[in-house]
């Protein structure tokens, strides 16, 4: 039993270590870059500007195809716990575009 949990232990990191080698973006970045944005993104209202810096700031820092992927499931897993349609609206809010919608059905895989 014991060398199961080891061995299962085991492969989960190597299998997260594998999986952000090719992306320079963390969750924790993009989960910082947005941090000023928790407030509108759980009640709505005016956008404040740090949030859209933010928005700005993680756009600029994605410039790779490895980066936007992890960027967007970093976006998707978080988009669990927030309003999805504020969510969905916040880039056009802050006026950046970025090439795929926030949305649960978007399949990060295929971001270019």
């Amino acid at each position: 039993m014991a060398f199961a949990l080891r061995f299962f232990t085991c492969l989960i990191l190597t299998v997260c270590i594998v999986a952000s080698v090719d992306a320079a973006i963390s969750c924790g970045t993009v989960a910082s870059s947005l941090a000023p944005c928790a407030g509108y993104l759980s009640n709505g209202g005016a956008v404040p500007p740090p949030c859209c810096a933010g928005v700005k700031k993680l756009n600029g820092m994605a410039q790779t195809t490895p980066d936007r992927q992890q960027a967007c499931k970093c976006l998707k897993a978080a988009a669990k716990s927030i309003n999805p349609s504020l969510a969905s609206s916040l880039p056009g809010k802050c006026s950046v575009n970025i090439p795929y919608p926030i949305s649960m059905s978007t399949n990060c895989d295929t971001v270019k």
